[in-house]
């Protein structure tokens, strides 16, 4: 009886020890950081609108600029203009909570800190026209790409100029793509904040007014509904060529991709 007690109870042991095994463990690492001393911005989770944040690259993704929310870092205080090197604890978790970021990251040490800038303040520029927007040093640069032709048919569907079909007309967006290579004399630059394409001005063959949109823009919001109505009742074949001019967060032009919507 002793015997069977004993090895139940290993057995228990042992099935605990296992099952301990196979759980997922935060994964916890000190990496080095570097903060830009520019700004950038992101879309929180739910909302429409750029909120400033911090720019980041982390040792084991170099090159790459990353936003990083304000207070992300515990114990850390970003004051704009200063670049900084950090060592940061990460941690990894195992099992992130539904709502809330995958990762967390604590500050241990500063290892630099240099004042590069003054903080610059996005300027309120009166834009109404195309010649109205000044583009930024070095721009118009061919940093940015997007489809060249969209196709719509009288149903209304959406394809691309090699018959994919997009979403409907409500969902549908215009991807914007960032397709400067790495070997670019100019790609370090490049991810810097003024270089960074957060709206575009609409420029619109039915209408002289300009139409300010966020990047990846909702086809909806490059073509409006009565827009789209007038490019349906065009003939087959027919053409409306638009336009987006890139612009940074002061607003700034970096560069004008142009498109064309062809009835069907």
């Amino acid at each position: 009886m002793n015997r069977i007690i004993i090895s139940s109870i290993l057995f228990a042991a042992l099935f605990v020890i296992g099952c301990s095994k196979d759980e997922p463990h935060d994964i916890v690492n000190e990496i080095k950081m570097s903060v830009s001393a520019e700004t950038g911005t992101y879309i929180p989770w739910g909302s429409d609108t750029p909120v400033e944040c911090m720019l980041v690259m982390s040792e084991d993704n170099p090159g790459v600029l990353e936003p990083l929310a304000f207070g992300r870092i515990e114990g850390f205080t970003y004051e704009r203009g200063h670049e900084y090197y950090l060592s940061v604890k990460r941690t990894i978790l195992a099992n992130p909570p539904m709502d809330g970021f995958d990762r967390t990251y604590s500050l241990i040490r500063i290892l630099d800190d240099r004042v590069i800038t003054e903080p610059e303040e996005p300027e309120d520029k009166e834009i109404n026209s195309e010649e109205d927007i000044v583009y930024h040093d070095k721009c118009p640069f061919n940093k940015y790409a997007m489809e060249k032709e969209l196709l719509v048919d009288s149903e209304g569907y959406i394809r691309y100029s090699n018959g994919d079909q997009l979403p409907p007309y409500d969902m549908a967006r215009l991807w914007i793509e960032d397709v400067l290579p790495k070997d670019d004399p100019n790609w370090i630059e490049f991810q810097k904040v003024p270089y960074m394409a957060i709206y575009s001005f609409v420029l619109s063959p039915f209408t002289d007014e300009l139409r300010l949109v966020r990047n990846d823009p909702m086809f909806k919001e490059a073509i409006p509904e009565n827009e789209f109505n007038n490019i349906l009742s065009m003939k087959s074949g027919e053409k409306a060529h638009y336009a987006l001019i890139l612009v940074n967060v002061y607003m700034d032009g970096l560069q004008k991709l142009e498109f064309t919507i062809t009835k069907q």
